[in-house]
């Protein structure tokens, strides 16, 4: 089993930033490195919508069109952590973040590709 665990979120105007991190802990000693990672964003408006993902096994990134060249991902194996930086944050940006985990290295861009989740971080864009 593997428990992601989401924090950094906020309150920030747009046009700010914010960097989410996404801790995996339980089963990821010498394999997180292996796994492809992803985060999505949940709006009343557009369930588990794609934002961005990376298999760093082939070294893809797939970006929502809306998010492309604002955020990118980044992850630090030693600390079992990945991380979401957002950049030039718009209202249309207000969701609340889950990052997910795909145990084969293979990053899609629909939510049912991924094993495990975290609870959810909260990022609010004001105008």
């Amino acid at each position: 089993q593997v428990q992601l665990i989401e924090s950094g979120g906020g309150l920030v105007q747009a046009g700010g930033s914010l960097r989410l991190s996404c801790a995996a802990s339980g089963r990821t000693f010498n394999t997180f490195r292996t796994y492809a990672m992803a985060w999505f964003r949940h709006t009343p408006m557009k369930e588990r919508e794609f934002v961005i993902a990376r298999s760093w096994r082939d070294d893809k990134t797939y970006y929502a069109d809306s998010v492309k060249g604002r955020f990118t991902i980044s992850r630090d194996n030693d600390k079992s952590t990945v991380y979401l930086q957002m950049n030039n944050l718009k209202p249309e940006d207000t969701a609340v973040y889950y990052c997910a985990l795909e145990r084969f290295g293979i990053a899609g861009m629909t939510w049912p590709e991924y094993d495990y989740w975290g609870q959810g971080t909260q990022v609010t864009v004001s105008s």
